[in-house]
């Protein structure tokens, strides 16, 4: 979402996928019902702040992050909107009011607010609580899209691998103490993870292949899915076939396992140290890239998931159902789960981040762990994932490295330049070198004040405000959000394009 999508979005008007509320001190009443009708029916855009009428009057400052929280916690809560959904809110200056951005994709489940399913069509949100056959034909739509709610009414108990399920519990606990799973038996821990559902189709019950998935013995998964298998390759000596591999077809708790091992067993690590807190680089990286391999995968297609790495990349391949059609801007894009039920079990075990975070956490960390690189995430029906690595990795170095250290270390005029190539040449020539040292920590630390780069680059912070606002002008960069919580946004396609403005 960028700005001049959200002012598209704003003249095109209230349709079947966009949905105005003015809530200016707090939610409307019905925006949950909107969001559940955008979940069963084929997603949509939330935009508060705007009268039906596409006439914007903005929220209220001292009132946006209570909204903000209050999407967010409602979300999660099932009394609020059941099964739970992830998700995220932006704010917008849109003719200097704000604006709060909610993108709703559609969901694999049917979803209900206040015990009401809401279904979406030209004139608003419908509740079809009452219509049996609408709601059985809902069922059967996400069931069909949806490969993870596939039902094996013949699939017992006894096929799955018991021993898992301790293991989650632990884990579960792990991230949250109370959490409900500890006294539930195996039979109830499935059922209230969405992982046995009813066919509306046959009138049967069963488990999912999410579930068969998730905790099923092997020769079950292979029985449901006999394609199921993720390739993990190490591939530097000997090009041509590999040096070494790990052929993976067992569920997916224990295939996370494998392949982070075999991550582990050939990458080196670096620590990095954020505040008081050491963490892993290699695992905050490399856990999104297995994360997203095993999580939002199409299952239902045979392509063979790879994990690989060579000389100078961890590459990672698997099929999938294409949301966004490109190369994902971190700063621009709106996560979309592919196997929601999936994702959310890897979630509560501590095995994913947040819906878009791991994305976001990727490219924070990659520039540390591999100086100089960014990682490109492709959302095309192949979904793959480029972790570029240095050709000749020190597998003895383990150093601390600290925040300021991360700057230093990942040189932002240097790879500001390196991105941007002769677009930066011609920005430094028309507007000059504090132009693009602007852009540069811009670019590097979104967030960064005024002040903070006018102490980075040894110049006044007139000069630095002076620079900023006739690269506004210039349309150049973009302030999204308020002063105080927003953001700077490099127009990447401004600054990409032969003729800047």
């Amino acid at each position: 979402m960028t700005a001049d999508t959200l002012r598209e979005l704003l003249q095109k008007g209230e349709g079947i996928d966009v949905e105005f509320k003015t809530s200016q001190f707090e939610l409307n009443r019905d925006t949950f019902e909107s969001i559940c009708a955008f979940l069963n029916h084929k997603g949509g855009h939330l935009i508060l702040g705007v009268r039906n009428d596409g006439r914007v009057e903005g929220v209220i400052d001292d009132c946006v992050q209570d909204i903000i929280n209050n999407i967010v916690s409602s979300a999660n809560d099932p009394q609020k909107l059941n099964p739970p959904f992830y998700l995220s809110a932006r704010v917008f200056e849109y003719e200097e009011k704000n604006v709060i951005y909610v993108y709703v994709p559609e969901s694999s489940q049917v979803h209900s607010t206040r015990g009401k399913i809401f279904y979406r069509n030209e004139d608003g949100d419908f509740n079809i609580t009452r219509q049996t056959e609408r709601v059985s034909q809902l069922y059967l739509r996400k069931q069909t899209t949806y490969s993870e709610n596939r039902i094996f009414p013949y699939v017992k108990l006894s096929d799955f691998k018991h021993e898992l399920f301790n293991r989650i519990r632990i884990l579960a606990k792990n991230e949250r103490d109370d959490y409900p799973w500890q006294n539930m038996s195996n039979e109830d821990l499935l059922r209230s993870a969405g992982l046995f559902k009813h066919d509306h189709q046959t009138g049967k019950d069963g488990y999912t292949l999410a579930g068969i998935l998730l905790l099923g013995k092997d020769e079950v998964i292979q029985s449901a899915l006999p394609h199921h298998k993720t390739d993990a390759i190490l591939r530097i000596k000997n090009t041509d076939r590999y040096d070494d591999r790990d052929d993976i077809r067992t569920n997916l708790i224990e295939s996370y396992d494998r392949l982070m091992a075999f991550i582990r067993k050939h990458l080196p690590d670096k620590f990095y140290q954020e505040g008081e807190q050491r963490i892993s680089l290699r695992d905050r990286i490399f856990r999104e890239v297995v994360g997203n391999t095993l999580v939002h995968r199409e299952y239902a297609n045979a392509f063979p998931a790879k994990l690989i790495i060579e000389k100078n990349q961890l590459l990672s391949e698997n099929w999938n159902r294409p949301h966004l059609n490109g190369v994902i801007d971190p700063a621009n894009f709106s996560p979309f789960p592919k196997n929601p039920v999936i994702a959310k079990f890897f979630k509560e075990i501590g095995r994913v981040d947040e819906l878009g975070s791991g994305v976001r956490n990727s490219f924070k960390y990659c520039g540390i762990y591999t100086p100089g690189t960014i990682p490109t995430f492709t959302d095309d029906d192949v979904f793959r994932a480029i972790i570029p690595i240095r050709k000749n990795l020190d597998l003895k170095e383990n150093r601390i490295i600290s925040t300021e250290d991360t700057i230093k270390i990942t040189a932002p005029i240097s790879i500001f330049r390196k991105n941007y190539g002769r677009n930066a040449d011609e920005l430094r020539k028309k507007y000059g070198r504090n132009a693009e040292e602007i852009m540069a920590w811009m670019d590097a630390k979104p967030h960064i004040t005024a002040a903070e780069i006018a102490s980075k680059i040894n110049k006044s912070q007139s000069t630095i405000e002076k620079v900023i606002k006739k690269l506004r002008e210039k349309k150049i960069i973009e302030r999204v959000g308020s002063t105080k919580g927003g953001y700077w946004k490099v127009a990447i396609n401004n600054i990409q394009g032969q003729n800047l403005p």
